[in-house]
């Protein structure tokens, strides 16, 4: 039987690349519902084409202008957070694609983890946030995460069939971003379109912006904590500008696994949608004459100081991922709405690190209390900037 999907973040880089991959398999795959925030116009589109039991606009204000689009035909029409979540724990839905960016992905997420359903994970910031929650909540409801970014799909693709071998650590690459080479005193003249241009990948203005500052990475390496039950010291970052080598396992024996292929997020799609099994494709092939070389080096933590907080936030724990997250995302709407400069991102979350208030053990509502003061500490010192 086909698996039937629900789609968070549909409109967005990894909806639209998931919409993509699914409708190369139409025996494979149902889409059941589609979510999205804002865009009416593209998620009619969507529902015209791929006809769902459901879809949703987060956006209120957009219900009536969606619903008016899909009245000649049955498809569901609902809005708002909580119809986002009853969708999902559907028993309608198999399989939750959850790519809706930033924190507002966290609480679908829960809901579809909750009702035992398998997760593509996309959404970084669900255990950025609250990581040790989901590890428990998962092993509650039987529910499976499937990692859809390429560095940690990389990672779990290194580990099928190692099961019991132990793990000495992890590489994830990075490719570094299109201000690698930059002097800082010309990051300190970057606008927001020179940072939205990735060298390698396609993805949504704030991912874009955060694999600039390195800040992507420092996500990352927080998700990957969770991910695979790793400590700090086992994680490490390399700069790979070819964006060939997704990650490698380092395992204790001393050998490295490493997972390789295109630098095109429909791979690490395809592979979570389609685990364990891989289906074929005719998706581009690597070929290595087109990389006559391989290059890796270490980041500049200077340079890219948000790779260094996010490990202090890891190291400290407890709500300082939060914190590390909001703060994170108020800077890069600062940024890209040329309130803030590139380099003064990092001077944002440092601040808002140093003035928050901490917990070592918080739960899912002090998260939310948390996540709400961490952002109201970052637009003060925002605003405090600009005068």
């Amino acid at each position: 039987m086909p698996e039937r999907i629900a789609l968070l973040g549909s409109t967005g880089s990894i909806g639209t690349q998931s919409l993509d991959i699914i409708s190369r398999y139409p025996g494979k795959f149902i889409v059941e519902v589609l979510v999205a925030g804002n865009n009416v116009e593209l998620l009619t589109r969507q529902a015209l084409q791929f006809h769902p039991d459901s879809v949703v606009i987060v956006n209120e204000d957009h219900y009536l202008q969606l619903k008016n689009n899909l009245s000649h035909t049955d498809i569901k029409v609902y809005a708002g957070n909580d119809a986002m979540e009853q969708v999902v724990a559907s028993s309608s839905v198999d399989v939750v694609i959850a790519s809706i960016v930033g924190y507002s992905g966290l609480r679908p997420t829960i809901a579809a983890i909750k009702a035992g359903k398998k997760v593509a994970l996309a959404n970084k910031e669900t255990l950025v946030v609250a990581g040790e929650i989901i590890g428990k909540l998962v092993r509650e409801s039987g529910s499976r995460i499937i990692p859809v970014d390429s560095e940690h799909s990389a990672i779990f693709q290194c580990l099928v069939g190692e099961s019991g071998n132990p793990v000495e650590k992890i590489t994830l690459t990075a490719s570094g971003g299109p201000f690698l080479n930059w002097s800082q005193e010309m990051l300190g003249k970057v606008k927001p379109s020179d940072a939205r241009c990735n060298p390698n990948w396609d993805m949504g203005s704030k991912v874009t912006v955060d694999s600039a500052s390195m800040m992507n990475k420092g996500l990352e390496v927080i998700e990957a904590k969770w991910l695979f039950d790793l400590s700090p010291e086992q994680i490490s970052v390399v700069i790979h500008p070819q964006s060939v080598i997704h990650s490698l396992v380092h395992f204790a024996d001393g050998s490295v696994k490493a997972q390789m292929g295109v630098p095109d997020m429909r791979l690490p799609i395809l592979y979570a949608l389609s685990y364990p099994e891989r289906f074929s494709s005719d998706l581009p092939r690597l070929d290595f004459s087109d990389y006559p070389s391989l290059t890796f080096t270490l980041p500049d933590r200077k340079r890219f100081r948000n790779l260094g907080l996010a490990f202090d936030a890891l190291r400290k724990g407890g709500n300082m991922p939060c914190v590390l997250n909001a703060a994170n995302e108020i800077a890069v709407n600062a940024f890209l709405n040329e309130k803030v400069s590139f380099l003064q991102m990092p001077d944002i979350v440092e601040y808002t690190l140093d003035q928050s208030t901490y917990s070592q053990s918080p739960d899912l509502d002090f998260l939310n209390i948390s996540d709400a003061e961490a952002r109201k500490i970052s637009t003060d010192y925002i605003n405090k900037l600009q005068k």
